[in-house]
């Protein structure tokens, strides 16, 4: 029989709310000394999305941590090789497809050797084409599926070619890597050419990588139950029980959450302090991407509207959320037109949360090139007037 561990802390709600704003990047100073890329390596993954209304996801979540760095210097820091001709940052599986720090290729060793265990799906390879697939990277450098000879059959949307299934398959077993998108497509490359040779392999076994991407997901949250932790890079609760001892992190308790949860024990060290941000959340930033635990530090109910029917859509498409003062206080459903964002649908936490609302569009607008913003639709209606004359 186990026995709990003693909790290392007793943390009141407030105390987990601001410890989890703090290790997200969302309290304190930014650092943008070390811009995107140390943002990412702190985070640990920025999961990427094909929804782009204001911009992509990949691009919002440095813009709510850093301010308004600029689009194409996102897009080289995650990107741009480094003096030794290695990439900084290459695309895999975590908590869904992830930009996640090329120094974390030997921790998913443990995820690659599961795929080349499991069946191919449902999608058959003739003879040789695997090989070709190889062999065409080896010659040619860097391409996309449709340089492969093709992303797509003549069938439905589905419907990948050879080529696709071919190099799909080998960027899950790790012969293949992505380490650009190149408008929107996936560059491949060899792995044995982009992954620097001190990290191109799968030495550590399952147990040591597990381990490191529960610490590492212990210390970008802060503090987490299980299911938060284990979420953050998909894994199961059991892979999480199996190593959490070893990881480093520590056993708390916190006000409120009825479960056990681990704290980094750096993040327990000091008070939370700082300047909170204010700014529109993509709905895949990893503050909130997993809904109960959302629900849980911020009492929060959010869901991502851009699959449901048009009819049945409550705040939006891409409703984004609003943070400021380390609280989540409105959401906004935006769009482009022109020069003009376009606030289509804003929900709205009560007339405190006016002001806030208003310095998020305001600052989001200035980002991406538009000059005006323009409200459509508030929930309270009383409220439309005085949002309007706030953004003035």
């Amino acid at each position: 029989m186990t026995t709990t561990p003693r909790p290392a802390a007793e943390l009141t709600a407030d105390e987990a709310r601001r410890i989890a704003l703090r290790a997200q990047g969302f309290l304190g100073a930014p650092d943008r000394r070390a811009g995107v890329r140390g943002m990412l390596r702190h985070l640990g993954a920025v999961q990427l999305d094909t929804i782009s209304v204001l911009a992509r996801s990949h691009e919002l979540i440095p813009y709510a941590r850093l301010g308004a760095v600029g689009r194409r210097t996102v897009e080289d820091a995650y990107w741009t090789s480094g003096t030794s001709g290695a990439p900084h940052a290459f695309e895999y599986w975590s908590h869904a497809a992830c930009i996640l720090p090329v120094e974390e290729w030997p921790h998913f060793a443990f995820r690659r050797r599961a795929y080349r265990t499991r069946p191919h799906w449902y999608h058959d390879l003739p003879d040789g084409a695997y090989e070709q697939v190889i062999k065409q990277l080896r010659t040619e450098g860097p391409l996309t599926a449709t340089e492969l000879g093709g992303a797509k059959n003549k069938g439905e949307w589905w419907d990948w070619s050879e080529a696709k299934v071919a190099v799909e398959r080998a960027l899950m077993h790790g012969e293949v890597v992505c380490t650009q998108r190149r408008s929107w497509k996936r560059v491949y490359d060899l792995a044995e050419r982009a992954v620097p040779a001190e990290l191109l392999h799968d030495d550590l076994d399952d147990r040591e990588c597990l381990r490191r991407l529960v610490r590492l997901a212990g210390q970008s949250l802060g503090v987490g139950t299980r299911s938060d932790i284990a979420d953050y890079h998909r894994l199961k609760n059991e892979q999480f029980d199996a190593v959490v001892e070893d990881s480093g992190l520590v056993p708390v308790t916190v006000e409120g959450w009825g479960k056990p949860a681990w704290a980094d024990p750096a993040a327990l060290e000091t008070v939370p302090r700082g300047r909170h941000r204010t700014t529109l959340l993509s709905p895949f930033d990893s503050l909130i991407w997993e809904r109960a635990r959302a629900e849980r530090i911020f009492g929060f109910t959010h869901r991502l509207e851009a699959y449901v029917p048009k009819p049945k859509r409550v705040h939006g498409y891409f409703a984004m959320p609003v943070l400021a003062g380390g609280h989540l206080v409105g959401r906004v459903d935006p769009a482009r037109d022109g020069s003009t964002l376009v606030a289509k649908q804003v929900s709205l936490d009560g007339a405190k949360a006016v002001p806030a609302v208003a310095q998020a569009l305001r600052e989001a607008a200035q980002w991406v090139g538009c000059d005006t913003v323009r409200i459509e639709r508030v929930d309270l209606p009383g409220l439309k007037s005085a949002l309007i004359t706030a953004l003035d």
